[in-house]
């Protein structure tokens, strides 16, 4: 069983356009879906179209038709009562893959609904392979809760992973190693934010070919207690990095549709992989391949199997310090 936690749960309802975006503009649209939304619920569905026992805790009050979409993707979840209807988000797509999103704040989380909701989750953890606490954090939840979960859940024998920004990210960072997650999936921007380092460099260092301030700046985190930092670089693929070492992982180009969605795949393409007994690299394989899957899905569509190629995605394995690459791992027949 993993369990996900969604703290700022939405419907999230894309709009397509038959061209570009500009203000003040009257445009048509080719389609609208509205799908049941948050980071923690993209990263359940994906990993439930796997084949995985999947639990998604939430807040949200009955009748919502939020739970109304979970049900209908028979997607299992636990609903804690709280003071309005999940928030609603907008993704406006155009054709060329471009995506630009309005995403309300949520309503504000009441004491009682934290104090159930903090105790629905640890609950449900117990027993759990992995908890994954995803997402931002809605008005009421001050900015280290995520830090105090992943404290509270080092006693409940499950792993713990973390995929958040900003004000919770960092307030995750200044709690290290007491708050270290076993897996944290930053993107660069983030990275930066974690440890210090130029997001300007990691990305232009990662764009061309230079993953080393990458690698750096993830081994700083797992010396300071994370497990896994799985940094996701756009169109430069993705960075693992552990104690055992580093992999860097990249695909062909896809047609981007959207990106929405895609860290939370790659998140979860990581732990169909980890849960079938794979190793670090096969793991980041299967990250890219499911982060790959989704941009090229239109909208916030997710993907399943069907969709996803784990032999496109080349692994190169660092052993130390990544000059030059010492291995590249082979593709999956």
């Amino acid at each position: 069983m993993i369990v996900t936690l969604t703290a700022n749960p939405s419907l999230d309802r894309t709009v397509a356009l038959n061209g570009t975006l500009a203000r003040g503009a009257v445009l048509r649209t080719t389609g609208t879906t509205v799908d049941p939304g948050g980071k923690g619920i993209n990263v359940a569905r994906v990993l439930r179209r796997a084949g995985l026992d999947v639990l998604a805790v939430l807040p949200a009050d009955h009748g919502d038709p939020l739970l109304t979409a979970l049900d209908e993707r028979a997607l299992p979840y636990v609903a804690v009562a709280t003071s309005g209807p999940a928030r609603n988000n907008i993704t406006i797509a155009e054709p060329d893959g471009t995506t630009t999103k309005l995403n309300e704040p949520g309503h504000t989380c009441t004491g009682r609904t934290l104090g159930e909701l903090h105790t629905a989750v640890l609950n449900a953890a117990c027993g759990a392979t992995w908890a994954v606490l995803c997402g931002s954090l809605p008005p009421g939840i001050p900015d280290t809760w995520y830090a105090d979960l992943v404290t509270a859940m080092r006693s409940l024998g499950c792993r713990v992973a973390v995929d958040t920004s900003e004000a919770p990210l960092l307030a995750l960072a200044e709690q290290l190693p007491t708050s270290a997650p076993d897996l944290i999936k930053p993107n660069s921007d983030e990275l930066a934010q974690l440890t210090g380092a130029d997001a300007t460099a990691l990305e232009a260092g990662a764009a061309a070919g230079d993953l080393g301030p990458v690698i750096d700046a993830g081994q700083v985190l797992v010396q300071r207690g994370v497990g896994a930092v799985l940094a996701t670089l756009g169109a430069a693929g993705a960075v693992l990095v552990t104690s055992e070492g580093a992999w860097h992982a990249s695909t062909t180009s896809a047609t981007v549709r959207s990106t929405v969605g895609a860290g939370d795949s790659s998140l979860a393409g990581y732990l169909v992989a980890e849960q079938a007994g794979e190793l670090p690299g096969e793991c980041l394989r299967h990250a890219v391949a499911y982060g790959s899957a989704a941009v090229a899905l239109p909208g916030t569509e997710l993907p399943g199997p069907e969709s996803v190629d784990p032999s496109a995605v080349r692994i190169t394995e660092f052993q130390d310090r990544p000059e030059p690459p010492a291995h590249v791992l082979p593709s999956h027949p």
